[in-house]
């Protein structure tokens, strides 16, 4: 299944400190958009904000047709129960910065658990365990735990475990910024494995080269606000806003 993503309005503040400014954003089903920007620009909390790990002060998200997090009552947006918010978090697979995998299990239990918790038959979850390791080239590996791995490793795990649910949005927040330099091109190779899958992915990531090779679109999040988006030839050869400029003249 895939599934498009349509933003509106997203504002969001720490205490007195904006994070996002009304951001508007679509986001097509099935395709590849990566975010940029400098830090503190608001890109994890717009992230975060896709599957409700950042509940919204305004606005509202909307995913394959059906508002995440919050529900329409009596004309007005209300929480959904923390019931109905996990079961569409399943919709919705997110690969954090820094792995998040249980240290006390085996890393094919790792990938099963979600899916077993959800009433999956622990075989028939074994089974796609192992099928998602051999997919991120770490079939040898089911029986390790995380502590056995490299840091590039677990991190395919995590992509792993995320697609064990079978998502139809894949959130990745800068998912090669823990890791060493030399084990980047692994994850990216993953990542970009996954473009044209269906799934519809949202990246959040300083890897510019990465972003030209596998983006359909580029969104530059700057200061809480969207200030260009578009195809990466554009945005990246070619950028309207003398914001968008310096970035790229800084990080190219």
């Amino acid at each position: 299944m895939t599934a498009g993503i349509e933003i509106a309005n997203a504002t969001k503040s720490f205490g007195d400190r904006p994070v996002l400014r009304g951001v508007d954003l679509t986001i097509e089903a099935g395709t590849v958009t990566v975010i940029l920007g400098p830090s503190g620009s608001g890109k994890s909390t717009l992230l975060r904000a896709i599957n409700h790990l950042e509940p919204l002060d305004e606005g509202y998200v909307v995913v394959g047709g059906e508002l995440i997090g919050v529900r329409l009552h009596r004309g007005r947006l209300k929480e959904r129960s923390e019931r109905d918010i996990l079961k569409q978090r399943a919709r919705i697979g997110f690969v954090f910065q820094n792995f998040n995998l249980f240290p006390h299990l085996t890393i094919v239990e790792n990938i099963s658990e979600a899916p077993i918790a959800l009433g999956t038959p622990p075989a028939r979850a074994r089974e796609r365990a192992l099928a998602l390791l051999e997919r991120v080239g770490l079939s040898e590996k089911a029986a390790a735990y995380p502590r056995q791995l490299s840091g590039g490793q677990q991190q395919r795990v995590a992509i792993a475990r995320a697609l064990a649910l079978e998502p139809e949005v894949l959130l990745f927040d800068e998912p090669t910024s823990a890791l060493d330099p030399e084990l980047v091109g692994d994850v990216l190779e993953v990542i970009a494995s996954l473009a044209g899958s269906g799934v519809t992915l949202v990246v959040v990531t300083h890897e510019i080269g990465f972003a030209r090779q596998v983006a359909d679109r580029i969104v530059f999040l700057d200061d809480g606000v969207v200030v260009e988006e578009g195809a990466p030839d554009d945005v990246l050869d070619r950028p309207r806003n003398p914001r968008t400029r310096e970035f790229l003249s800084r990080v190219l």
